[in-house]
């Protein structure tokens, strides 16, 4: 995966941080014993997914890949392999 640009786009950054704080919220109130902060963190957890999503579909996420590019890449990694 290092290869790739798997996540590197602004829809991704946007979406886990969004996401990260929530997981930080949410466990702030966990161990507050306060069940309203750590639902409003679950809250923000989804809003993360929500916001990643919308920014994936109006064009800053990765694009999607098309079949002959994943044909190419399988026949080039069967080569490779085949050569080692």
């Amino acid at each position: 995966m290092a290869g790739s640009a798997h996540g590197h786009t602004p829809a991704a950054w946007t979406g886990v941080i969004i996401s990260f704080i929530g997981f930080c919220i949410a466990g702030v109130f966990m161990v507050a014993a306060n069940a309203p902060g750590f639902w409003a963190g679950v809250g923000v957890i989804v809003l993360g997914g929500i916001v990643g999503g919308a920014m994936k579909a109006a064009g800053l996420g990765m694009p999607k890949e098309s079949a002959e590019v994943a044909a190419a890449r399988e026949a080039a990694t069967t080569t490779a392999r085949a050569r080692a």
